[in-house]
């Protein structure tokens, strides 16, 4: 027996877009034979990126590497929204380009120093994960029911304009445990008063773990295979 297997290892993976987080650690799991496995903070199907998978006994490690600081580049459209705040749903037009056109890269930084920087409280996507009597948020969603979510703290160290190329904001943002980006979008297009969604995200790092260090669930799987191979 491998001794990886029995004593876990910490994976990075580059979660590809269209997947699940539980469909890569699935994938892993199956593929390898491996009895237990979990991630460390659940990316949207919608995103890509840095998705860290513990085995074995390293999924003692979880808890603290979900509440690592995290990295994403992001990609807002502005004059839309959709109840998802993002694309999983229809997305509409809540202001002319016009307006949008009106905007000034500096009046959204501006807007973004003074409400999405450092502690905020964030109200998350009814289309989220959280558990609600016993049902995930976007259960209740799909069956057409009026839920409150409460909002929530969070940090944001970071909300970097990298372009703003209208509709289309780019931005980098650092942010701790907990933050929805989906839910910038959607505040911010609400402060500047014309509507905002997350139309790409992708995750580049957790605490000091980089994307750059990471591989696909397939290509992880096809090099831990080959690696072990050679070994036997």
């Amino acid at each position: 027996m491998n001794n990886t297997t029995q004593t876990g290892e910490i994976i990075l993976i580059d979660k590809p877009y269209g997947w699940t987080s539980f469909d890569a650690v699935n994938y892993i799991k199956r593929r390898l034979k491996i009895k237990k496995a979990g991630h460390a903070g659940t990316l949207d199907p919608l995103a890509t990126g840095l998705l860290i998978v513990c085995t074995g006994k390293k999924t003692k490690q979880i808890q603290q590497l979900q509440g690592m600081e995290k990295e994403y580049l992001a990609m807002f459209l502005l004059g839309a929204e959709s109840p998802s705040y993002d694309l999983e749903t229809e997305v509409r037009r809540t202001a002319s380009l016009q307006q949008v056109l009106a905007l000034r890269q500096a009046d959204i930084q501006q807007c973004i120093q003074k409400h999405f920087v450092g502690e905020i409280m964030q109200r998350p996507p009814l289309y989220s994960a959280i558990k609600r009597q016993g049902k995930r948020l976007y259960e209740l969603a799909r069956q057409g029911k009026e839920i409150e979510v409460e909002a929530r703290p969070t940090v944001i160290h970071a909300f970097e304009i990298q372009q703003w190329a209208p509709p289309h904001l780019y931005a980098r943002i650092v942010c701790s445990k907990g933050t929805y980006i989906r839910s910038l979008a959607h505040d911010l297009g609400q402060a500047l008063r014309v509507g905002g969604c997350l139309t790409a995200l992708r995750r580049t790092r957790i605490g000091s773990y980089e994307v750059s260090n990471a591989l696909s669930p397939i290509e992880y799987v096809k090099q831990y295979k080959s690696r072990n191979e050679s070994l036997s």
